[in-house]
């Protein structure tokens, strides 16, 4: 690619150029409008049929649980079905909860506890369809366009999000709520129909599907293996739990500290999204400029001084400046991380890892929203806000152990040049389990170098689906060394293979090279068989290859 092709791809604007994420993308602004509303509209409705605080307030849990607890069952999904129609179902799910509420106002049913059902199924759809859309934008646009298009999706919701609540209020109290649900229905089935009429290539696998016991342990184990994504995790979690009480304890601020109506609060919330919009049209260009880890480190110095400037001030345009570095610096913290994950996971398992990614921040949140609440109600805000700033800050000092790395394309691939060996048993998908061996000769002077690269050996092997794997050496003959390491069946075996990446592959030859005298590995593939009664349909000699 060359340098003017560089140039465009990093260009915020570079994505709407593909017309599948363009036409997704608008549509999503649409149903995220339509939910805004719709929330506000439920809170509204909540608070006039019921006098029970609590179930004021399980209306935002009831539409935000199922993204937590559902996370690593979606993301699985996500990654094992196709996931165009994995977000239909999701939009589906959306777009007849909003319906069957809309119905039930509008025939006069306002039992809190339907209410609270429908937005729960709402937010299982909810659940469903993010990770399967965050991970086919992978899918969908090309390697150097995939920063812009995640910042995209960021900038668009954060300035949706600016809007939408104030646009909701005003439509509750004109027209009522049912208004605001027919709204909110017509805008999720906006990109229900464009799913619907657009496709994208993915990569097809000749393997069958991974059961969902298997596919969640892959995910957890990946995610735990990758230094670069529990980093990720942990800052984003972390300054989740720091940053969030600018936008929990905004009303606050409106109500109390400034004295302003909704329209005041309006005004506020207008001010981080015309931050956060900035911010992402100039994220781009920051990235060619700075590293991810400097980026982060802006971001939480911007949000810190929002923070911190909210403390003292009166004035309802101090504080609307205050709230666009805030929201400038939300939306690049934001896009930055997410950017990362989706560069440190391959295609195969982006659905998992955004999940538990996704899962495990917005859990930082929601503790932050009810941390930095408890802390205004028990003292003050501006020990909230003032403890917030250097939480806030310490997050961007944590840079120092938990780096974000700058990746800019992914290195973890499958390299694709796998073919399964040949067997003398009629072996099944589902036969197993595997146990493979393999033995190498070292002379004693590359013993160290050896070590050192099965190190990476183990955990790249790991990371792709190989289990109880272990190193040991012969006592009696020293140069002799001997890797063993198990799958559960003869699917997972070959899965294994077809995730190697080029990286991995290399590793043999290096280890060719570091052998006695050019001398190649010797592998041998068993299968391991109970010692109880013989089955007749296998013989009863495990089959040995060698390579």
């Amino acid at each position: 690619m060359s340098s003017k092709d560089n140039t465009a791809s990093s260009t915020l604007s570079a994505p709407l150029t593909n017309p599948t994420f363009r036409a997704i993308w608008i549509a999503n602004q649409f149903s995220s409008l339509g939910w805004l509303m719709q929330a506000v509209a439920i809170s509204w409705l909540m608070a006039t049929i019921s006098t029970s605080d609590v179930m004021v307030a399980l209306v935002q849990a009831s539409s935000t649980s199922p993204a937590f607890f559902m996370a690593i069952f979606v993301g699985a999904i996500a990654d094992n079905f196709s996931r165009r129609k994995v977000m239909i179902i999701g939009r589906s799910l959306m777009m007849t909860a909003s319906a069957m509420l809309t119905l039930s106002i509008a025939f006069g049913v306002t039992e809190p506890w339907i209410i609270l059902g429908f937005s729960f199924l709402a937010g299982c759809g909810i659940a469903l369809h993010d990770p399967a859309w965050q991970a086919s934008v992978g899918d969908i646009v090309e390697r150097p366009q995939l920063p812009a298009a995640v910042t995209l999706i960021s900038v668009g919701f954060n300035t949706v999000r600016s809007v939408g609540p104030a646009l909701g209020g005003v439509v509750v109290a004109s027209a009522g709520p049912l208004f605001a649900f027919g709204i909110a229905t017509f805008g999720f089935a906006v990109p229900l129909i464009t799913l619907w009429q657009n496709k994208w290539k993915t990569l097809s696998s000749s393997l069958p599907r991974e059961a969902m016991f298997t596919a969640i342990y892959d995910g957890l184990r990946f995610t735990a293996m990758s230094s670069e994504i529990k980093a990720t995790i942990a800052r984003g979690a972390l300054f989740g739990l720091a940053s969030t009480s600018i936008l929990a304890l905004l009303p606050l601020v409106a109500r109390d500290q400034l004295h302003t109506d909704a329209v005041g609060f309006g005004v506020l919330m207008g001010g981080f999204g015309a931050g956060a919009f900035l911010g992402g049209i100039s994220n781009p260009w920051f990235r060619q400029m700075l590293t991810q880890e400097m980026l982060i480190t802006l971001a939480c110095i911007a949000l810190a001084t929002c923070s911190f400037l909210l403390t003292f001030t009166s004035s309802l345009t101090f504080a609307t400046i205050a709230l666009a570095f805030g929201g400038a610096g939300w939306v690049t913290a934001w896009s930055g991380l997410g950017v990362n994950v989706q560069l440190a996971s391959p295609r195969w398992i982006t659905g998992r890892t955004i999940s538990i990614y996704s899962a495990l921040t917005n859990g930082g949140i929601a503790a932050g929203s009810w941390l930095w609440g408890t802390v205004a109600q028990s003292h003050s805000l501006s020990v909230a806000f003032g403890c917030s700033t250097g939480a806030i800050l310490m997050v961007a000092a944590l840079g120092l152990k938990l780096p974000i790395s700058n990746r800019s394309e992914s290195e973890l691939e499958p390299s694709g040049n796998f073919s399964a060996p040949t067997v003398a048993l009629d072996l099944k998908p589902r036969s197993g389990p595997i146990l493979i061996i393999t033995e190498y000769s070292i002379p004693e002077q590359n013993i160290d170098l050896f070590l050192e690269i099965m190190r990476e050996r183990r955990h790249a092997q790991s990371r792709v689906g190989a289990r109880h794997w272990t190193l040991t050496r012969d006592v009696g003959q020293t140069s002799r060394w001997i890797e063993t390491y198990r799958t559960p069946t003869w699917t997972d075996y070959r899965r294994l293979h077809h995730r190697y990446t080029s990286a991995d592959t290399q590793l043999d030859q290096e280890l060719l090279r570091l052998s006695t005298d050019g001398c190649p590995s010797r592998t041998t593939i068993l299968i391991e068989r109970p010692t109880g009664a013989v089955r007749k349909s296998y013989p009863t000699v495990p089959y040995v290859s060698q390579k």
